[in-house]
């Protein structure tokens, strides 16, 4: 089957058909986080969304390109970095380096590319020149500089891609300067904001004045400076849809004349405990809020790809608890199957398992990860039911334990930790084995180097190989 995506430009499912011609190469963007705080629970949902995504089309074998973007400056890290007196490059630094400490706990693939805004005011510049030249954006008396929808849509362009918008019935505003607004206006949003006295130290000099780049253009200039002014994905939270993304399409195909973006998905809002995240009901988490209650990025990942990316997601500690009943249940399996495979001495042909294809015939239907799950679950039960009975052959636990990692590597849980091993360096020890069933020595002994360079060693007892500190 076809990977199918619900593209929320159609409103409606599609076959993912990359722009490439020789359909191999994918450029992919996802919103990245504003680094003015810790990203809580629900940007989390999104970025664990995105990652799926990024790992599945790496599974299907395209070739992809990962930006993420990181918002370095906009109101609410100015307003913050005149609380605290501290210079624009020092307070976001500080965020953006633990945002990354969150995402690697959580198990997440590092995209490749994550530009910061600020590193882009001579593209943001450069786009905006484009859209002043084009008639579509206006300066203001005061020096900023404002895109126009009137103008837009009198060029016979299509404000409301993404969204359904009733012209008549929605509240007209004059100009918006703020970065994020109303949305039941229509309005004129700000592309470049002249200096204020608020702003203090953060400004860049510009052919209009000092000012700043509104939220916006930024992913504008990043996006099509790193994949193009045409790409396959755009990625976020539903809550971007409008304006942000709506936006980001006008002043893109405005600037350019050629479509931005092929295919958006949306992630649905998360719920904590049944209700929007707020710290005065006290279910606002952050991971780090997590990890002190005891429970691990490996466990919190779970629980956030146990639903389907487009259902308004409930998250509980109850969830959290039973993710870690339920990754128990994966990893003793797979403990077994690992006493099991090592007890393999001669060479024989490995048959395949359907659990990678009933795996891949759910995630190529829009992600369904519940379908996927349920997969999975049937899996346990039949190699547990299969290895109570002494009925597995070592060449088929073998292969069982060749079929998960084939499907881990979309899943991202890893191995869990034990004796202080990495779940990269588990992985390892599982291919070594796999190699060594397969009479693959030379492949064998380069995995065995490549764990001892890393501080490893093997050791094989009767009920498997596991490692220890060298």
């Amino acid at each position: 089957m076809a990977l199918k995506f619900f593209n929320t430009l159609s409103r409606s499912v599609q076959e993912f058909v990359p722009l490439d011609p020789s359909g191999k190469n994918v450029g992919m963007y996802c919103c990245g986080p504003t680094v003015y705080d810790y990203g809580h629970i629900g940007n989390f949902r999104t970025f664990v969304f995105s990652d799926l995504v990024r790992r599945y089309l790496d599974f299907k074998g395209y070739a992809v390109r990962h930006v993420m973007n990181i918002t370095d400056v906009e109101d609410k890290i100015i307003r913050r970095v005149r609380e605290t007196g501290k210079t624009l490059r020092d307070y976001t630094g500080f965020y953006e380096a633990e945002f990354l400490k969150d995402l690697d706990e959580l198990r997440c693939l590092r995209p490749h590319d994550l530009p910061q805004a600020t590193d882009f005011i001579a593209e943001i510049i450069a786009l905006i020149e484009q859209l002043l030249a084009r008639g579509i954006a206006y300066k203001a008396t005061d020096g900023s500089v404002y895109f126009s929808i009137e103008k837009y849509r009198g060029c016979g362009c299509h404000y409301g891609q993404l969204v359904k918008l009733n012209f008549d019935e929605m509240r007209v505003g004059e100009r918006v300067s703020s970065d994020e607004y109303d949305k039941e206006s229509l309005a004129d949003f700000a592309l470049w904001k002249a200096r204020v006295p608020d702003d203090g130290a953060v400004f860049w000099p510009s052919p209009w004045g000092e000012g700043r780049p509104g939220w916006h253009i930024e992913c504008s200039a990043m996006s099509m400076k790193l994949l193009g002014p045409s790409f396959d994905l755009h990625l976020g939270g539903e809550d971007l849809t409008f304006p942000h993304h709506e936006d980001e399409i006008a002043q893109s195909e405005g600037a350019t004349g050629k479509h931005f973006v092929k295919y958006w998905l949306h992630g649905a809002h998360l719920l904590v405990e049944g209700k929007k995240m707020s710290k005065s009901l006290g279910n606002f988490f952050t991971l780090r809020d997590l990890l002190a209650k005891g429970f691990t990025g490996r466990e919190v990942r779970a629980l956030l790809l146990s639903a389907h990316y487009r259902e308004t997601f409930n998250f509980t500690l109850e969830g959290l608890a039973g993710a870690r009943t339920s990754l128990a249940r994966i990893d003793e399996c797979l403990g077994k199957l690992r006493e099991v495979a090592a007890q393999r001495a001669a060479s024989v042909p490995l048959a395949g398992d359907s659990l990678v294809a009933a795996f891949t015939a759910a995630l190529d239907d829009d992600l369904n990860v519940s379908a996927a799950w349920g997969a999975i679950f049937d899996w346990v039960r039949e190699m547990n039911k299969s290895l109570a009975g002494n009925a597995l052959t070592p060449e088929q636990a073998a292969n069982a334990l060749a079929a998960w990692h084939q499907v881990d590597s979309v899943l991202g849980l890893g191995a869990v930790q034990e004796a202080g091993a990495p779940p990269e360096l588990l992985a390892l020890l599982d291919e070594r084995q796999a190699a060594r069933l397969a009479k693959d020595f030379k492949n064998s002994d380069a995995i065995r180097d490549e764990l001892k360079a890393k501080g490893w060693v093997i050791e094989d007892t009767p009920k498997g190989s596991r490692l220890k500190r060298a």
